[in-house]
């Protein structure tokens, strides 16, 4: 199956993580032509790259139609991709689908370990009501098993078998 990748993110700070109370920071959003998948660390260069062993969400995923229903749905015409601080912006692939399974994007393997939840900074991020309204498609928490240069187009999405 083929999968696009539209958009490739890398967050070098924590924005939102440990500010309850406290507002946001503005660390920014790199976009990337391609970013490097390091296997058991992440995205180098990312906030969470060699955050703890085994860690969940070393890399993020997040659908384009999603994105886009944002956008309709809450009339945020100049909303940017970026806003959802996930890594790998994707097209094609229900994501919530690779929950527990292993799958490639160019020769690079992932682990799919949970659905990215929403949190509350969503309405701060986007707009009111984003954090309910992506409740169940907040995008895909992963860990890399095979490393690899992810760059953005059209590739091949090889899904294995679950673990």
């Amino acid at each position: 199956m083929n999968v696009e990748i539209s958009h490739l993110f890398v967050s070098p700070g924590h924005d939102f993580k440990g500010r309850h109370g406290k507002g946001s920071l503005d660390h920014g959003v790199v976009s990337a032509e391609e970013i490097e998948c390091v296997a058991g660390s992440g995205v180098r260069g990312d906030r969470y790259f060699d955050y703890k062993e085994d860690f969940k969400g070393q890399i993020t995923f997040f659908s384009v139609e999603v994105y886009e229903a944002v956008k309709a749905q809450f009339e945020l015409p100049e909303l940017k991709p970026s806003a959802f601080r996930r890594n790998v912006v994707v097209r094609g692939v229900a994501l919530n689908e690779l929950v527990g399974k292993r799958f490639a994007i160019g020769g690079v393997v992932f682990e799919g370990s949970e659905e990215a939840h929403p949190c509350y900074w969503m309405d701060e991020a986007c707009a009111e009501g984003v954090e309910e309204f992506l409740k169940g498609k907040g995008g895909l928490r992963a860990r890399v098993l095979v490393g690899g240069v992810l760059g953005k187009g059209v590739g091949e999405l090889v899904v294995g078998s679950e673990e």
